[in-house]
């Protein structure tokens, strides 16, 4: 098929995800076809520096023989067997070992599921087993972030606070929300130490307002990743910290984008000096070429679900999928024996942090941030006031196709433009990104003018 008879096919029979159909019946679909290195190529021969790792996934890139060679040979050797019935497969225990081996201090447990919405529907159903063989019932709360992404399952949108999510279905009714630490759009004149400390606090005050006895769980990406990659000030995590250690609550932490090097670290936990009771991870675990999350669980909290409870009642087919686990595993060993994570560390982030920040000087963009491979752009009217340009945030669209005019993928979450480039960017590659995102705001000011 051509492209037109491609995109009316898509039209007419794919449902895509967080798509207004409407519009997208009247652009049509933009057909990619081929991908090699940091760069993807569509249906037309544009090339495209990707800025946003697939969907925060291909960190490595998209040239890894290693991972796809792995998945190939195990699917000749076992495609396929469920870790039911007391079974298990020789990938599942080897990616396990590796996972426990390179998560926080404590971690040493692994849940494996298809996604990470998926993981975090086992993480509530874990919080929930972990209180009752504890004999505490009533702890059922878990407390989560206004603007936060866990996933789009029933439980995943539930614990996430996008508010839009949560107006299309009906969210479960023991999960409460507080407010995010986005600085820039929600400081008003606090400093961001003092702004990180009040969103901090908020915790407590929710902790308090409903129970510290009903209150089982708190959940959080280390970074809000969808919501628009808010960094949080430097004071929140340490305050954060100070709360939950007053409390018998479990820190979940929620690293399906951060996981796996994005800030320099091998997870944001590590990042922050935090040791969760939960972690979640997805994406960049198999660098996107295989399907597949899971749950790192402490060995507080795995020790009672093991020794005290007959079945732990949860679970899905393809959960250590032999084939998504070899695929994990390659990616693993790339991470470890090239040293990716150190090159991030030492040198990508911080070359990255000082070519994105000079986007600030641009007269459209009110604050331009950064952490490891992550960067967000606030795109203003004025830089003082931090105006939008109209309250339907149309400048980030328009962003957006000017910046894939350009030759680069970024992201539109509102008004903020993101990005979450492959670790492997060069610095030349970061100067590229950089000059391509410039052209893509001179462009957009012209045309919201």
């Amino acid at each position: 098929m051509n492209k037109s008879e491609l995109q009316q096919h898509d039209r007419d029979h794919l449902l895509h995800p967080f798509t207004d159909f409407n519009d997208l019946g009247k652009q049509g679909t933009r057909v990619i076809t081929g991908a090699e290195g940091a760069y993807i190529t569509d249906i037309d021969g544009h090339k495209m520096l990707d800025g946003m790792s697939g969907l925060w996934c291909c960190s490595l890139g998209y040239s890894r023989r290693e991972i796809s060679d792995a998945i190939y040979e195990q699917l000749n050797k076992l495609p396929f067997y469920n870790s039911f019935f007391q079974c298990t497969t020789v990938p599942s225990i080897e990616l396990a070992d590796a996972l426990a081996e390179v998560a926080p201090k404590g971690l040493n447990n692994v849940f494996f599921t298809g996604s990470g919405s998926e993981a975090n529907d086992t993480n509530l159903r874990i919080i929930r087993r972990y209180w009752d063989l504890k004999e505490q019932p009533e702890k059922r709360i878990v407390i989560s972030r206004k603007n936060a992404y866990h996933g789009s399952t029933i439980g995943g949108a539930s614990l996430g606070g996008m508010g839009g999510m949560h107006k299309q279905f009906q969210a479960l009714d023991y999960i409460e929300h507080i407010e995010q630490p986005y600085w820039f759009g929600e400081g008003g004149e606090l400093s961001p130490e003092e702004f990180g400390i009040k969103a901090a606090r908020a915790l407590d005050e929710k902790i308090q307002e409903l129970g510290p006895e009903k209150v089982a769980a708190f959940i959080a990406e280390p970074i809000q990743g969808a919501g628009g990659v808010i960094i949080p000030p430097e004071s929140y995590w340490p305050e954060v910290k100070k709360v939950l250690d007053q409390y018998d609550i479990l820190l979940v932490m929620d690293e399906v984008i951060f996981g796996f090097g994005r800030t320099g670290e091998w997870f944001g936990a590590d990042y922050y000096g935090l040791q969760p009771d939960l972690m979640t991870f997805a994406k960049a675990v198999t660098n996107g070429y295989f399907p597949l999350g899971g749950t790192m669980v402490s060995d507080r909290v795995a020790e009672v679900i093991k020794s005290r409870g007959g079945e732990f009642a949860h679970g899905y087919t393809y959960s250590a999928h032999p084939a998504g686990c070899m695929a994990g595993l390659a990616t693993v060993n790339i991470l470890r024996n090239e040293k990716i994570i150190e090159n991030v560390r030492d040198n990508t982030a911080p070359y990255l942090a000082r070519r994105w920040a000079e986007l600030g000087d641009h007269p459209i963009v009110g604050e331009a941030r950064s952490l490891g491979m992550v960067g967000a752009l606030e795109l203003v009217k004025d830089k003082n006031s931090r105006a939008r340009f109209d309250d339907d945030c149309t400048a980030g669209g328009v962003c957006r196709d000017m910046s894939i005019k350009h030759g680069l993928v970024m992201r539109a979450t509102g008004d903020t433009m993101i990005i979450a480039p492959p670790l492997i960017l060069t610095t030349e590659q970061v100067d590229e990104l950089v000059e391509k995102a410039h052209r893509a705001l001179d462009d957009t000011a012209k045309a919201m003018a």
